[in-house]
């Protein structure tokens, strides 16, 4: 069994690749200066903390110890120590005193660790010279939290060595120095266990904050990654618009350019809420279809495409995609070859199209050979790692147009799919023929070698048992085309210059205002008070940030979804750091085991064995890509199991969150090992005489209080840490964690606790670990909600991203079908000269009525396209009978979409009368309109409401639509060859108001309309209903004019308007109008046959 084996997700999320891809576009200097912005915010979170912590113990000593003469000091080293840390980081908390020297942010934060340690040791020395208290301390955990996550120091080394060095320092100081100076004997305090377990906790320490710097970075770079290309996807959007704009309106003038750019852009939105089938082959349907059974289909792709398109300049992208496909269409003239069209980096043709020609397989294969010739020159000319992947197959298509207006030239069939496998499973540099291309070579001459094994294994290619070989370029290029480069050019060298200065400068801009942490303290009291009042409560909900500011949730709901379920390509780190914080607490639990609890092994050894069972299958892959990464490599069964289950894991919620609450679970039932291997009663009964008779009692017949603390504050650590678990919940179980440690040290062990170490003179050792505590969780909280912000942010920003992307799309592909289906090739000749402008022709109205039509549940595969001209045959046949009055025009097919208007032609200046009126459906509802009329209004019709008559005609034409589709429904239901084919049903939107009509173009001319009422007949038929015809505000209006009713149906999310009423035009279950006139008989006579029943009744 062979997998694909696919790491490119996961390498987006390494810190090398993030480093190395900011090296490559250019913007580590940016990414430098918006990390000390970081570190300026950290550094300002750590100050108030700091000072926060340092008032709540001064706090506490004040008012919790019998005897202040001994900790006045204990307040004024501290409260000094907190002014003299404000004033050395003070500068670094300002991001514009922020020093670009590195060692101008390392001087400031070494000297403030500096005198925290120093005062800290100091006031032990003080306290065991001056009074003889031999006290403890909690700061080494303090201080080496703050120095990985608030200190302005970059990179990951500098804070590493500085955490080292406090660990070594704090160590060394109570190892050797209360040892050899102290009550207890320097054999007793350096045993191998006491000092392992010690040496255990720094080394945690320091992989927690060395963990949480490559994490920051890692996400910090995504979020600065993310950012940067989410400005040049604008950048690039505002660009290719411009062409776009620049493009049309050298074709047609301005005043009808732009609604001939909105209604491209409006068609290519519709098609994407078809995703079944390709764009090409939805936009406008078949009028006539050709089989061609003898022709050679070439695909050809560009390799490396997606690299060119992030290191090169849209300019210079646009103009290597133009020379190439300059030369490929010289090319496919030279060697008879049809093309059909280049979409992006795929082009593909067809020989023996046009005009049958024997020998068009060998056309196909000598015109890829040439492409490959091409490239080859490119490449060494411009320098770039291209290539090119060229897929030839032979077989029969259907080719035809797809509608009446804007004409499209496409292929269908099992044999171009073919032909475009065999490009995408191809290799780069040759071409990937099949076997009956080859075949039909005459006489051949090519080099052949067997396929690929992707073709091998590819489904629709085995379905249709295909062989596949490979042909290698010639050793000797062929003759290339010359072109003339020059006119290739799109701008010159002096304005390329210019627009690169531009989004320099727009970028760095953009950079500066990127945010740098969560909301601060001042908008945390604007929210509080905004609350009050109506209107600013109203006004506050219109200008509040998309993220809270405590648990920092989406306000959104769709964006939380989405954020919470995103795959965790970061969680093989996670379950790493478990793994380490576990084995850990087991060799600790370990280390103090007393032998009362027999379980404690078998818990330590399924802690560990089951945290290693998820470290292996979470680093399996990444050893796998470190190992054969730069080679092919067939992985076995086993191998491809423990693939999809650690993409199962990394991809499902559910299944990150019951890991972290193991993890979480496993930790606690090594605590509570502990816990129940310590006899409370025993050691008060030890304890007390101890005191009693002036012996040392055994201390390692318990637990150690502050051992089992510094235990605490690393699962606290490590449940706030783990990665792409909800925020909300993570601060949940670490308050939880600490609530009930905090309720174990003060009711089940407090005795325990009580007589253990404490941090100043008559300081109770309950407050001292509560306080270790209570300030792990909130410099773990900031620290998190920092990183959880950054995590939200980026996100947010990717979605944009992906929103920029596809609006960049659509512009992309309105400039194809502009280039390609707006104007023939001839005609785009003719376009460049003078002449092409003075055959335009545009003409504005002041009233049209304009109608989309669509089917839905319609598949467009081969069998229904015959089907569906027969539908359209319909729908044109009773359009002769509007047509011939010159009432209603059919303006094109898009996919599935009929679209028409009434009022186009200027002869068109009166209401309609019987006599004019031909078809039965216009003199029947004109009739019963004006029935409907005379009731409620007596006078005759204005000129502006003659008008308005064409859209009474043209929803009369709708629903003869409905009519006949009805007909054919049940038609085709009668029929058992097509009854499971065809299965159609149809929405029709109608909207009125100012239109523009033109032709585009000179020998081969488009006619079209453009105008917002055009737009907006789109929007009614997409959000509209199966069997109804919507209809805007003022459309019903009119309607409701001439007698018929229109229900309204609410308020509808219209794209590029916004939320809008829309109505339905009553229609019956026979497919009849529903009159105002009428329904008010109607309901008169219902209730007049009420009042008889009652009376009779009576």
């Amino acid at each position: 069994m062979k997998c694909q084996f696919d790491y490119s997700k996961e390498v987006r999320w390494e810190r090398n690749f993030l480093k190395k891809k900011c090296k490559e576009i250019g913007v580590e200097k940016e990414f430098t200066e918006y990390q000390m912005r970081l570190s300026a915010n950290y550094v300002g979170v750590f100050l108030l903390l700091h000072l926060a912590f340092t008032v709540l113990h001064c706090v506490l000593l004040l008012t919790t110890c019998m005897d202040r003469d001994k900790i006045y000091i204990d307040v004024g080293f501290y409260t000094v120590s907190a002014a003299v840390v404000t004033l050395i980081l003070w500068p670094n908390a300002n991001p514009s005193c922020v020093p670009k020297l590195r060692c101008k942010l390392y001087l400031p934060s070494v000297l403030a660790v500096v005198f925290m340690v120093f005062s800290d040791l100091s006031l032990n020395l003080y306290h065991y010279y001056m009074d003889d208290w031999i006290i403890g301390s909690f700061f080494d955990t303090y201080i080496l939290f703050t120095i990985y996550m608030f200190l302005p120091i970059p990179y990951i080394l500098p804070p590493l060595a500085l955490g080292i060095s406090v660990s070594v320092l704090y160590t060394s100081y109570f190892v050797i120095y209360l040892a050899s100076k102290h009550r207890y004997e320097m054999a007793n305090v350096t045993h191998f266990n006491y000092m392992s377990v010690e040496l255990s906790h720094q080394f945690c320490l320091n992989l927690y904050g060395t963990f949480f710097r490559i994490m920051r970075e890692i996400i910090v770079r995504s979020s600065f990654l993310d950012r940067q290309q989410y400005v040049m996807q604008d950048i690039w959007l505002r660009s290719a618009r411009a062409q776009e704009k620049l493009f049309l309106h050298s074709i047609l003038p301005p005043q009808i350019a732009q609604p001939i750019q909105e209604d491209i852009r409006n068609r290519i939105k519709f098609s994407e809420k078809h995703r079944n089938t390709p764009l090409n082959t939805r936009r406008d349907r078949i009028m006539a279809i050709q089989i061609h059974p003898d022709v050679s289909i070439l695909y050809a792709d560009i390799v490396n495409y997606t690299y060119l398109t992030t290191t090169l300049t849209v300019k210079k992208l646009v103009a290597l995609l133009h020379e190439l496909y300059a030369r490929f269409d010289m090319a496919a003239s030279r060697y008879t070859v049809q093309r059909i069209k280049f979409l992006g980096d795929c082009y593909y043709c067809v020989a023996g199209l046009t005009r049958p020609d024997p020998d068009h397989a060998r056309c196909c294969l000598d015109f890829g050979l040439c492409m490959i010739d091409n490239i080859r020159e490119v490449r060494a000319k411009e320098k770039l790692e291209i290539d090119i992947r060229v897929g030839v197959h032979s077989g029969a298509l259907c080719a035809g147009v797809l509608g009446a207006a804007k004409l499209q030239y496409d292929i269908w069939g099992s044999d171009v799919v073919i032909a475009n496998r065999l490009e995408g499973t191809g290799v780069p540099g040759h071409i990937h023929t099949s076997e009956r291309t080859l075949q039909m070579v005459i006489e051949p001459t090519y080099t052949v070698q067997p396929g690929t094994e992707k073709a091998r294994n590819d489904p629709f290619l085995q379905k249709h048992n295909v062989v596949t070989y490979l042909i290698p370029p010639n050793v000797k290029p062929r003759a290339v085309i010359d072109l003339d480069f020059v006119s290739v050019r799109i701008i010159d060298s002096e304005t390329e210059l210019e627009q690169q200065s531009s989004v320099g400068l727009e970028l760095r801009e953009e950079f500066q205002k990127m945010p740098v942490g969560p909301v601060s303290l001042r908008e945390n009291f604007k929210e509080i008070f905004n609350l009050w009042g109506k209107n600013r409560h109203k006004e506050y909900i219109r200008t509040r940030p998309v993220i809270g500011i405590y648990l920092l949730h989406f306000r959104d709901p769709r964006l939380e979804y989405g954020y919470m379920h995103q795959p965790d390509y970061m969680l093989k780190y996670s379950i790493l750091l478990a793994w380490v914080f576990g084995l850990t607490l087991s060799y600790i639990q370990y280390a103090h085991d007393t032998g009362m609890v027999k379980l404690g092994i078998i818990v330590d050894g399924v802690v560990i064995l089951s945290l290693s069972i998820l470290l292996f299958l979470t680093w399996y892959k990444k050893l796998c890509f470190l190992r054969y990464s730069t080679q092919d490599h067939k992985y076995s069964r086993i191998s491809c199991c423990l693939f999809r289950v650690a993409e199962s894991i990394q991809r499902s919620l559910i299944k990150r969150i019951g890991i972290y609450m193991y993890t979480i679970i496993a930790y606690f039932g090594i605590i509570s090992v502990m816990l129940m291997d310590c006899d409370r009663e025993e050691y008060e009964v030890v304890h007390i005489e101890s005191k009693l008779y002036h012996y040392e009692p055994d201390m390692n017949m318990c637990f150690h209080p502050w051992m089992l603390t510094n235990m605490m504050c690393l699962i606290i650590g490590m449940s706030l840490i783990f990665t792409r678990i909800p925020f909300m919940m993570k601060v949940v179980v670490s308050a939880l964690e600490a609530l009930t440690y905090m309720i174990i040290l003060f009711f089940q062990y407090g005795y325990i606790v009580h007589h253990s170490l404490t941090t100043n003179p008559y300081f109770e050792a309950e407050y001292a670990h509560c306080l270790l505590v209570i300030i792990t969780l909130l410099s773990l909280y900031f620290k998190e909600r920092q990183t959880e912000f950054n995590n939200k942010i980026n996100y947010k920003w990717r979605e944009e991203l992906l929103k920029k992307q596809h609006d960049a799309l659509i512009a992309d592909q309105s400039i194809t079908i502009l280039l390609h289906n707006i104007l023939p090739a001839h005609v785009a000749n003719v376009y460049l000269t003078s002449l092409a402008r003075h055959e335009l022709y545009y003409e504005d109205y002041a009233m049209v009525a304009v109608m989309f039509a669509s089917l839905h549940n319609f598949e467009l595969d081969l069998p229904n396209l015959r089907v569906l001209n027969e539908i359209i045959s319909e729908f044109d046949r009773i359009l002769s009978y509007y047509r011939d009055d010159y009432l209603v025009e059919k303006i094109k097919i898009v996919g599935c979409t009929y679209m028409a208007a009434c009022g186009l032609d200027l002869r068109f200046s009166s209401v309609i009368s019987q006599e004019r009126t031909t078809h039965e459906s216009v003199i029947q509802e004109v009739l019963r309109a004006r029935r409907s009329i005379s009731v409620f209004r007596k006078d005759k019709f204005a000129s502006s409401e003659k008008k308005e008559e064409v859209v009474f005609v043209l929803t009369t034409f709708a629903l003869d639509l409905m009519r006949t589709l009805w007909t054919c429904n049940n038609d085709y239901k009668n029929l058992p060859v097509d009854r499971d084919v065809f299965s159609a049903d149809m929405s029709i939107g109608i909207s009125s108001g100012e239109v523009m009509a033109g032709v585009v173009g000179a020998s081969q001319v488009h006619y079209d309309i453009w105008g917002n009422a055009v737009n907006m007949a789109s929007r009614m038929d997409s959000t509209g209903l199966a069997g109804q015809i919507q209809v805007t505000e003022e459309t019903a209006e009119m309607l409701r004019k001439y007698g018929l009713e229109c229900n309204y149906r609410g308020m509808t999310f219209v794209k590029g308007r916004g939320i809008l009423p829309t109505y339905f035009v009553g229609i019956d279950e026979n497919y009849e109008f529903k009159y105002i006139y009428e329904s008010r008989h109607q309901d008169s006579d219902d209730s007049k046959s009420k009042q008889t029943s009652s009376e009779k009744d009576a």
